[in-house]
């Protein structure tokens, strides 16, 4: 493997902001210090001053393969990802067919050795039919299991009360929870449907998926997870009211954690009338209110770890009349300089972002030599210029997709270098054709 020298660096890690120097060599940091320009390198990076963090883990993204690569593939998405500074990434198991078997998570581990840009890890998907394959499932085989308790593709909803019990109980990892209530979304798109026949406007979405269908779910998910003693994570918060469920403090010293992903973030349901079912997702993007409580949360504690959900579908999908209209959106490309927007306007400081978006998920899920800067650490980083502004076009984007919900936008920071296990993935605008992310291991 190349050799490097990352000289005049902020590097930000572990609370901590200082001007270091960053040797790798054999992919992994070999020595942080305030100067090692006596180091031999094959290459030297100038960073000049600017900003070295760990990569961005993102902790839940849906690269669609198998069975869906016509809106992105391992490739394509984790491409984007290594462009936006996400250097590891968790995959979600509702592909086509579903990952609810060892077989088909070692297929996904298969086409990732081949063609991820990125670390990849992958979730088992849980059902109804599956509890014996999630007992016996090694505890190093895959980041969590994926209940989805609301909506999902397929045989994944776990809709079963004595099936959703036993996952809770017998879970040998971390259970990962989309929380939404079916019976209430149901109930409110007939109440719609009555209204406004098939044509229910967007700007009802977060009123279909509400906020009672959320906190139902999620008040089961987290009581059924005290009972169990279930080591649960529960996914994309969206509104307030959940956030009375969970608890301050050290993430470290909790049984039961919380996401938030950007979009939810950064967007508030006055943005439909923009962008219509562009934004449309699941759990739904809510009110400026929810929006600000999700920060403070994010900013207090409360919320653990930040994701994205990225969920690709074609305008073509999109852009079919609400009820036909797919959930999801591609966020992994800009997904770090948007949430660097908060650190620009004061609500988050860069450390705070840097524990949420690469500490803590590394700790959650057990992720072995990833997560921070450190001596021995895999080399998983990202050079951020905090003063260039990063100007979204659908002419930039790497998604198979083509598009994204920022396009229009200027975000203060910009992403110029990313590192992905020693590997110089993305520099200056471009793209290392070589694909080079590593299987995720998890001290388990």
């Amino acid at each position: 493997m190349t050799s490097f020298l990352i000289t005049h660096a902020m590097t930000v890690n572990e609370g901590v902001s200082t001007y270091q120097d960053v040797y790798i060599r054999g992919g992994r940091i070999e020595a942080i210090a305030g100067n090692l320009s006596a180091k031999p390198a094959d290459r030297v990076i100038d960073a000049g001053g600017r900003t070295l963090i760990p990569g961005m883990i993102d902790d839940q993204v849906h690269f669609r393969e198998p069975g869906l690569t016509h809106k992105g593939n391992i490739a394509s998405e984790s491409r984007a990802a290594v462009a936006g500074g996400i250097t590891s990434y968790m995959e979600m198991p509702n592909t086509n067919p579903p990952t609810t078997s060892t077989a088909r998570l070692a297929e996904k581990y298969r086409i990732a050795e081949e063609t991820s840009f990125a670390n990849y890890g992958f979730y088992l998907g849980g059902a109804n039919d599956n509890i014996e394959t999630i007992k016996r499932l090694d505890p190093k085989a895959a980041c969590g299991v994926k209940v989805f308790m609301g909506s999902s593709t397929g045989n994944m909803r776990v809709d079963d009360p004595a099936a959703l019990e036993q996952i809770f109980t017998h879970s040998p990892v971390i259970v990962a929870t989309h929380c939404e209530d079916d019976r209430i979304i149901e109930e409110n798109t007939r109440r719609f449907q009555i209204i406004h026949g098939e044509d229910i406007p967007i700007a009802l979405h977060p009123a279909i998926r509400s906020e009672e269908a959320c906190y139902r779910s999620t008040a089961l998910a987290v009581e059924l997870a005290r009972q169990c003693g279930t080591r649960l994570h529960v996914l994309h918060l969206s509104t307030a009211k959940e956030l009375d469920l969970f608890s301050d403090g050290p993430m470290d010293e909790k049984q039961i954690t919380a996401e938030a992903c950007v979009h939810h973030l950064l967007f508030a349901g006055t943005d439909y009338g923009e962008k219509g079912n562009l934004i449309k997702c699941n759990p739904a993007i809510k009110t400026e209110m929810d929006r600000e409580g999700l920060l403070a949360a994010l900013a207090s504690g409360k919320i653990d770890v930040v994701g994205t959900d990225h969920a690709p579908h074609t305008l073509e999908e999109k852009h079919q009349p609400y009820l036909r209209s797919p959930s999801g959106l591609p966020l992994v490309q800009h997904a770090l300089v948007s949430l660097l927007e908060h650190v620009h306007n004061g609500v988050l400081t860069l450390p705070q972002l840097v524990e949420k978006t690469a500490h803590a998920p590394a700790r959650r899920f057990n992720v072995k030599d990833r997560g921070y800067l450190r001596e021995g650490y895999w080399a998983d980083l990202v050079l951020v210029d905090m003063d260039q502004p990063t100007v979204v076009d659908d002419e930039k984007i790497y998604y198979r997709c083509g598009w994204t919900p920022f396009a229009g936008r200027t975000f203060h920071a910009s992403v110029v270098a990313t590192m992905v296990s020693g590997h110089l993935a993305y520099i200056d605008g471009k793209l290392d054709p070589d694909p080079k992310g590593q299987r995720l291991e998890f001290d388990r």
